[in-house]
């Protein structure tokens, strides 16, 4: 019943509303004043009125996101429907536009095996995306945020395949100093205390000619999620029993406790484990510190330079997801954790960028480069991995598990990972265009680009003994056996060449990316001038992509009773080969519309665009499916895992309407697209059919109808309503298989159905399954009333959202309900639709503000991601309810 009031709240004030293009200073007049405000984009490279460019866009101006508070990405998206995110927390998300999505996993191993991302991120024109990790940009004293819908990949390449979302810097002001400065104080329900402070500074160094503009910010956000006392007990049902195969003596286990299963779960030093040493209240506090300065320097009248640099550091404690269910199978509170080992993510970045503008004769030239650094050490809390079979391969030996023989001993199954990873961004675009008031106009540029990842993972969820001198002089006079610390292969190209520590039982060591080089166009030419429009453009783009280094694991029996260091890296250890993997992709993505301006103020277009994004390799090759046959193991493998996939596309059809009516006083933009996803990117983990290594593959294609609504009206003075809605209809449109592709095997060439004969259900679904986070609906509407009295502009605001239901995962992969125990990252959940409701009230009074404001005023707990990534059923909740008073001083 909640939901659906909430739901007609939203409808009401989508009667009203548009994507917040509100004028950036309402006027006094503001009620006959251009709903559009002029707002001026960048979108095609040009400066525009948003309501020239024929593409879905929502912009919000810096006074806009001031007003709603939107200082990180999970801020952002309540206000910019047809965007979902897929996130394990700030700084650890990809975004989809248009519900193009595969699904989102954790962050293990993201930095090698998840795809790139198919929405671009920018800060001004430089890149800010990483395959599951884009940098959560802090939103401080930006001039606007651009969010452009459906492929780019014309004018910003292949990270643009679904769209981009554009964060513009305000720049230096030459003419005067000033500044501004703020202060938030606020509170968390059932959780932490918030704060924050931002300071601005514009100094004209040489009047008229050089200047800069400084920001610094740092906010903390308290923490909500609690740690709760538990303790993590092996259980004689975990998956990990069967591994064991250790049946009951008279009915009864070593442990006393009973069994389903008919096997029993084995005592010893990890029996029984704790979390006292980590059990905490509001463990996930979370802390954006950062600053960027710009100098800009007036050459003259026709050239100008600007350098920016720019550096945030993102600290993350704790985690962001809650458990309904504990780690000894308890139930817990919204809000709830249980887990044994310290968490966090700290995520830093550093970047310089250098734009140069000038003239050419009657040509404008822009320069633009940037190169960035960023540095991610990110942990996370692994322990439920232990239940399962291959959790208990690396921290119990004895019995069925082959590290020595006897009885069966298991150790502590508090275990984690650990990911350090660099990387380093370089771009360089040069373009020109013609004069704008030219019938016809053309741009035309070049692009570099050079993209480099360096990933060191570490599963250390090793914790049998090691074997150091103590320990392998025990194992070898007969007493408790121990697995040697394993190496990085001889030879091979990494990060971190050498020994792993006494925890490590399995990861790689990665050096990926791509060098990319890039031509494009774009033409517009007035038939009829001022009336009708066409363009037309395309990019021929090369990617050279590589990955290089190793995969090392702890195996018996070459790691068993020998020296640290000394266990020979065995078949699969180093999977990517000693020259690694190279390809090269290259082609062509154009786009052409057509643009009719009705009257002054009514334009509709018609639109094609194309976009793409670069494909991938996968860690490892390795033969899975185990199917017929006639081997020792009583069968063959079935399927050899792809050494890497290929590139996915998008074919976007759309048309629109933009129109202001009744004087100015309401605009409407409507827009509808049909888009076909091509050879999509897909990853597989499915331990129990597929192998113990996450694998890439090119699947489906999926064709996604939507319509989309922006309103904004202002029918009296100081009122102003906005709001949007998008409906989107996802279908996958083929059903392709996985075909048996080695030869010794007697399915070859056919459908694999069955896996060590088990029915093997096709992973790519069937023909009108629906793709990961699509709803089919999202919606937001914002009302402000702002008046004077005297002299003090006080204001009323409040804003409502909603997002509909949506799954985690495709169609294809298991399904998570009811499973205690996951045997994969890839559940599939269901997430119910929600709402939010936000709301503040303030004055303004000379060069003084003051708001009062409230966020997720209903305190929802609904979860924006659903998932098994830590091998326990895991929800990363809306953050609750938060409240405070911000205030700032203009000077």
């Amino acid at each position: 019943m909640k939901t659906r009031y909430l739901m007609t709240c939203a409808m009401a004030a989508l009667l009203g509303g548009h994507a917040y293009a509100a004028p950036a200073d309402p006027a006094p007049d503001a009620a006959t004043a251009p709903v559009e405000g002029e707002i001026i984009v960048t979108a095609q490279r040009r400066d525009e009125g948003i309501q020239k460019v024929p593409i879905t866009i929502q912009a919000l101006t810096g006074q806009t996101l001031s007003q709603l508070n939107i200082k990180s990405f999970d801020d952002l998206i309540k206000y910019v429907p047809n965007i979902t995110f897929g996130n394990n927390g700030p700084g650890q998300g990809a975004i989809f536009m248009r519900g193009l999505s595969a699904g989102f996993a954790g962050g293990q191993s993201s930095a090698t095996i998840a795809n790139f991302p198919n929405v671009a991120l920018y800060l001004d024109d430089q890149s800010m995306q990483f395959p599951a990790r884009n940098i959560d940009v802090y939103a401080a004293d930006l001039e606007r945020v651009e969010v452009l819908e459906g492929p780019q990949g014309t004018l910003f390449g292949g990270g643009a395949e679904a769209g981009a979302v554009r964060y513009i810097t305000n720049k230096p002001k030459l003419d005067a100093f000033g500044g501004h400065a703020e202060a938030m104080y606020g509170f968390t329900s059932g959780g932490a205390a918030n704060n924050s402070e931002v300071v601005t500074l514009n100094v004209p160094i040489i009047k008229d000619k050089l200047g800069i503009r400084a920001t610094i910010y740092n906010e903390r956000r308290g923490g909500y999620i609690d740690n709760v006392p538990s303790t993590f007990t092996r259980s004689n049902d975990d998956p990990g029993a069967y591994y064991l195969n250790i049946k009951p003596t008279a009915g009864k286990c070593p442990n006393g406790l009973g069994t389903t299963t008919g096997f029993c779960t084995v005592t010893g030093p990890g029996a029984q484990i704790n979390n006292s040493t980590t059990a905490e209240k509001d463990f996930n506090p979370v802390t954006y510190t950062g600053g960027r300065i710009e100098a800009l320097w007036d050459i003259n009248s026709d050239w100008n330079v600007l350098v920016t640099e720019s550096v945030q550091h993102l600290d993350v404690l704790g985690v962001s997801s809650s458990y309904p269910t504990g780690s000894d199978f308890q139930p817990l509170k919204p809000l709830q954790v249980t887990t044994f080992v310290p968490s966090y993510d700290h995520d830093k970045f550093e970047s310089t960028a250098w734009t140069v503008h000038g003239k050419i004769g009657p040509l404008s030239a822009v320069y633009t480069g940037s190169y960035l650094t960023r540095h991610i050490d990110n942990q996370v809390d692994y322990t439920n991995y232990s239940r399962t079979a291959y959790g208990v391969y690396y921290t119990c030996s004895g019995g069925a598990t082959g590290w020595g023989s006897g009885a069966a001993t298991c150790f502590s199954p508090a275990t984690y990972w650990h990911d350090k990873v660099r990387n380093t961004h370089l771009t360089n675009e040069f373009r020109v265009s013609t004069p704008d008031t030219g019938r016809i106009r053309v741009i035309a540029g070049a692009f570099h680009e050079k993209f480099k990842v360096e990933d060191v993972m570490n599963f250390e969820y090793k914790t049998i003994p090691s074997c150091n001198a103590q320990n392998l002089a025990i194992a070898l006079a007969g007493g408790q056996v121990c697995a040697a610390n394993i190496r990085t292969i001889a030879g091979a190209d990494v990060n971190d060449p050498g020994v792993r520590g006494d925890n490590t039982g399995f990861g790689e060591d990665v050096k990926r990316g791509y060098r990319q080089f890039a031509f494009f166009g774009s033409v517009d030419f007035d038939i009829i001038p001022d009336v009708l429009t066409i363009t037309g453009g395309t990019r021929y783009y090369n990617y050279k992509e590589y990955e290089v280094g190793a995969q090392y694991a702890v195996r018996t029996p070459s790691c068993l009773n020998v020296p640290n260091g000394q266990c020979a890296p065995n078949s699969g250890t180093f999977d990517i080969g000693t020259h690694g993997d190279h390809v090269t992709y290259h082609g062509f993505k154009s786009r052409a519309s057509i643009n009719w301006k009705i009257d002054p103020t009514t334009m509709a277009y018609f639109t094609f665009s194309q976009g793409f994004r670069p494909g991938g390799f996968s860690r490892t090759q390795r033969s899975v499916a185990v199917g017929p046959g006639t081997a020792a193991n009583g069968g063959t493998a079935q399927y050899l895992t792809p050494n890497g996939y290929a590139p996915d596309s998008l074919d976007n059809f759309e048309a629109g309407l933009k129109t202001a009516l009744f004087d100015h006083r309401l605009m409407i933009n409507l827009s509808a697209y049909n888009m076909n996803w091509k050879n999509v990117q897909f990853l597989f983990y499915n331990p129990a059919q597929l192998g113990n290594t996450t694998f890439g593959v090119n699947g489906p294609n999926y064709n996604i109808k939507g319509v989309e609504l922006q309103m904004t009206a202002r029918p009296t003075r100081g009122l102003t309503l906005q709001g949007t809605a998008t409906y989107n209809k996802n279908k996958q449109t083929n059903s392709p298989c996985l075909v048996s592709n080695i030869a010794a095997s007697p399915t070859f060439g056919k459908c694999i159905t069955q896996v060590k004969g088990a029915a093997f259900q096709n992973p790519f679904g069937e023909v009108g399954s629906v793709a990961a986070f699509s709803p089919k609906f999202q919606g937001s509407g914002h009302i402000r009333y702002d008046w004077e009295q005297g002299e003090y502009k006080p204001f009323v605001q409040a804003g409502v959202n909603y997002t509909g239901t949506m799954y985690n995962q495709p169609a294809t992969y298991l399904s998570g309900e009811g499973v205690v125990v996951p045997a994969t990252t890839f559940l599939r959940y269901k997430q119910p639709g929600y709402a939010t409701v936000d709301a503040s009230m303030g004055v303004a009074h000379d060069r003084w503000n003051a708001q009062l404001y409230v966020t997720n005023l209903t305190n929802s707990h609904a979860s924006t991601f659903t998932s098994s990534t830590e091998f326990i059923k895991a929800e990363v909740p809306i953050r609750p309810r938060v409240y405070g008073l911000r205030m700032g001083y203009d000077f």
